[in-house]
């Protein structure tokens, strides 16, 4: 895979940038590309699929939940049904990826199993992150099976998708990143990093350590995918930029490294490192305070408004007096004082019809009036913005 960029004046003013935050670090996600995994004849490369497993449970033994984003199943497949190459008929990628997915999972499975660990298998198309009330239900689940000590594998549904099988699992990975704040997206590919030129070529191409994951000097330079990957640089840039808006650091590294997981986590002095501009909270923050003008609002008591301004506090629903407009849970709503005023915005976690009936009580009350309850703000302080 062309992991390269073109000769450029990017300047390598990022030492601001401190790697060992990692080290505090709780989540991560990490992408495996089908060029490290596979091989056009021999499918699924188990010697990787068993070092990754070791490296991943010795990172939960330090602390970090770890959900793995793993391409492969196409390559697998071919090789199954004894397809020579890649197809361009949709439906035939479809079911060569029907068919390696079966093999994926048992790979991952055996070698979780050596550690005692459960993996699970997470089937996701772009099209349930962009759906709120189903990206919130992903949310919850992969959060529970952390929770559970189980090693969530996330892979795209391949076999119902028509426009996300062309395409590699890196901007997945980002969108998983975002689904669970996590601290760090690793992408494992088969080379050392981006370079200013290709290293394979140019005796003078110089690694890139640190960059913004905005920079757009190096959306300009990008490469194309492999024989069997097909996202090159382009995706990964794509990926850390998507990665940036929940405060993830990217790293782009050789997954064929010895212990590469534990190389991030020490900071040492590989890969490429995409920085976000902004802290994790803010940078959610700055997302929710962009959205356009809300029709959707949540009028709030005297005494609701005075806590969220000078204490910082979650909204509850005993301090709403009002829900105006439809919404579900997910959506961006405005939060307006008893004059009308807009005094903030959020994410809230009921629809217009639950919020509706829980107003004015307490969270404790949410379960009985409802018959369930997912969370005991209506917003929490994370996922508000004050005015």
């Amino acid at each position: 895979m062309n992991l390269t960029l073109k000769k450029s004046k990017i300047s390598s003013t990022m030492a601001k940038h401190d790697k060992s935050v990692l080290k505090e670090s709780k989540i991560w996600v990490v992408k495996i590309g089908s060029a490290l995994l596979t091989h056009p004849e021999a499918g699924l490369d188990q010697n990787i699929i068993a070092h990754l497993a070791d490296q991943i449970v010795a990172l939960r033994k330090q602390g970090i939940s770890v959900v793995l984003v793993s391409s492969g199943s196409i390559a697998e497949g071919l090789r199954l049904l004894d397809i020579g190459y890649r197809p361009k008929q949709v439906h035939k990628l479809q079911a060569a990826a029907a068919a390696g997915q079966m093999g994926l999972v048992h790979s991952y499975a055996l070698e979780f199993k050596r550690h005692d660990v459960v993996c699970a298998q997470v089937l996701l198309t772009h099209a349930d992150l962009a759906n709120r009330m189903r990206y919130l239900n992903a949310r919850r689940t992969i959060q529970t099976l952390l929770e559970m000590g189980a090693v969530p594998i996330v892979n795209e549904n391949d076999t119902i998708v028509t426009e996300e099988i062309r395409a590699d699992n890196d901007t997945l990975g980002a969108l998983v990143a975002n689904l669970i704040e996590a601290d760090a997206l690793v992408l494992l590919t088969d080379q050392h990093g981006l370079y200013t030129a290709d290293p394979r070529h140019d005796a003078d191409a110089e690694r890139i350590h640190l960059g913004d994951a905005g920079d757009p000097e190096l959306s300009k330079m990008a490469g194309d995918g492999g024989v069997l990957g097909t996202g090159g640089m382009v995706t990964k840039l794509i990926a850390a930029r998507k990665a940036a808006r929940s405060g993830t650091i990217t790293v782009i590294v050789n997954g064929r490294e010895k212990n590469i997981l534990q190389s991030v986590l020490t900071g040492s002095d590989v890969g490429t490192w995409l920085f976000p501009r902004s802290g994790k909270i803010k940078a959610r923050k700055q997302w929710i305070a962009g959205h356009a003008d809300l029709s959707s609002r949540l009028v709030v008591d005297l005494g609701a408004e005075k806590v969220l301004k000078t204490q910082g506090r979650s909204l509850l629903p005993i301090g709403i007096k009002a829900v105006k407009g439809d919404f579900v849970r997910g959506d961006i709503v405005s939060v307006c004082a008893l004059s009308g005023e807009e005094i903030g915005r959020g994410i809230i976690n009921y629809t217009s019809t639950e919020a509706s009936k829980i107003i004015g009580h307490s969270s404790s009350e949410i379960e009985k009036i409802l018959g369930y309850v997912d969370d005991p703000e209506m917003i929490h302080r994370d996922n508000l913005v004050m005015y």
